[in-house]
């Protein structure tokens, strides 16, 4: 009678990586397994394609350029489009300007989003951040 739902979250709990929060980094990072990221990126940073990557941005932490994984937990600063291929979570100091492509959001009080919210199918999860990221600009 009643059906199931999909359960929501994170499904890579391994954080492999840590950059600190006095690390700045220029250019662009691919991560697999998880990364958690104190530290300031200017560049893309990305997932291992195909891959169930977790990137968790801590509070003290911030990146300008695009960011793409597989689950995107954001509690630091994002200049740039975030595209998760199945979970985004924005905690409470989370700010974002940038549009965000997800297929599950969590987003808590306290969080800002300067720049549109889009729901991926399960179609548009493949498809390359650069794709994504042109088609959006249109």
């Amino acid at each position: 009678m009643f059906s199931k739902k999909k359960a929501a979250g994170i499904k890579q709990t391994k954080l492999a990586t840590l950059i600190a929060h006095d690390v700045r980094i220029t250019g662009n990072l691919q991560f697999t397994d998880g990364l958690r990221l104190d530290g300031h990126v200017k560049g893309n940073v990305s997932g291992e394609p195909d891959a169930q990557t977790l990137l968790v941005l801590s509070d003290r932490g911030s990146i300008e350029g695009n960011v793409h994984g597989y689950d995107v937990m954001i509690n630091g600063k994002i200049v740039g489009d975030v595209i998760a291929d199945h979970f985004v979570e924005l905690q409470g100091n989370a700010h974002v300007t940038g549009n965000i492509y997800y297929q599950q959001l969590r987003m808590d009080c306290g969080a800002s989003v300067d720049g549109k919210l889009t729901r991926r199918d399960g179609v548009q999860a493949s498809t390359p951040l650069t794709s994504m990221v042109d088609a959006g600009r249109d």
